[in-house]
């Protein structure tokens, strides 16, 4: 009995070893929640040809917005757990555990982290109309006005509302949150702040570059530590005066859980390979981003840190998950 059991095990680990090795042997999907433009369109489409010149198959990038942009999670969460239908998105994969309940997949028991990407600043500004020039303004205004000032956010459980309630609740400041609603979440977002319907908001820095430099956006300050290659001009949050800021918008790649442990790490290790690049890295430093480099189980605690951060700042902001 134990020397079938044995063999059973030897020929399965066989089979999960010479998948792996041959995987993959047919075109690889890469599925994102933003649409077109956004940072995981972008990130999928530098990446993916990389990646199909390394693998010799075809690696397409699918756009599926909509649903508060988790329509594209719950696709990838419904597919089969092979390695060919992958999923890119932002840090909201991490964060939409600690707030959404009602999700018709778990962000956290039916995805495997596989590999980081990039981080990057998102950029704080506000409408023109609202007549506020920089971060003490804003927090002027807020605490003479407090819980009048509006701001907005592509989503409930976000990036960027988890963003502003963070900087909110560090500036000591209180406003109302004014979410999106139609499919193209961030660019209404943008157009809600723009056309006065919400005094500001976080946005990555690439969407919003355009109503900036139009002077229709004011930057108040980017959320990382360091200046934006993007706005060398604007400073830090933390320089602007909330000391210790530090928030980055964060990309990464996830699988279906249940996908075999010798694609993943392939996977994990493919990516990382073509990160290195140094054509992708100089394309990346131009977009202001900045690769991340971490082992699949050093990304997989990563994404439970930050899911557990995120609960901290929606309990410090007093929000009951919903």
């Amino acid at each position: 009995m134990l020397t079938r059991m044995a063999l059973g095990f030897v020929c399965s680990l066989t089979l999960m070893l010479q998948s792996s090795q041959d995987y993959p042997t047919k075109p690889v999907r890469l599925i994102e929640p933003f649409g077109a433009g956004g940072g995981p369109d972008v990130m999928a489409r530098a990446v993916s040809p990389k990646l199909s010149e390394l693998w010799g198959q075809p690696v397409t990038v699918e756009n599926h917005p909509g649903a508060g942009s988790t329509a594209a999670p719950a696709l990838v969460a419904k597919s089969p757990a092979d390695g060919y239908t992958l999923l890119v998105n932002t840090s909201a994969q991490a964060y939409s555990a600690a707030l959404l309940k009602n999700l018709p997949y778990d962000p956290l028991k039916d995805f495997i982290p596989v590999a980081p990407l990039t981080s990057q600043p998102y950029v704080l500004v506000a409408g023109k109309l609202a007549g506020i020039t920089t971060v003490g303004e804003l927090v002027a205004a807020a605490k003479a006005k407090p819980g009048e000032l509006k701001f907005g956010s592509s989503g409930l459980g976000t990036g960027t509302h988890l963003g502003v309630l963070k900087f909110n609740l560090e500036a000591g400041i209180k406003a109302v949150h004014v979410p999106a609603r139609k499919g193209d979440a961030i660019a209404d977002t943008i157009a809600n702040t723009v056309a006065g319907r919400t005094d500001y908001l976080l946005a990555p820095i690439r969407l919003a570059l355009a109503d900036i430099r139009a002077g229709r956006l004011r930057a108040l300050g980017v959320s990382t530590k360091k200046r934006s290659y993007l706005l060398p001009e604007v400073p830090t949050i933390a320089e602007a005066g909330v000391a210790g800021f530090d928030y980055p918008i964060w990309y990464g790649v996830w699988v279906p859980a249940g996908t075999p442990a010798g694609v993943v790490n392939k996977l994990a290790k493919d990516i990382a390979r073509v990160l290195a690049a140094p054509d992708l890295r100089d394309w990346l430093a131009r977009h202001g981003a900045d690769p991340m480099s971490m082992t699949q189980p050093e990304f997989a605690r990563f994404v439970l840190s930050e899911s557990e951060s995120a609960a901290r700042i929606i309990e410090a902001a007093g929000i009951k998950p919903q």
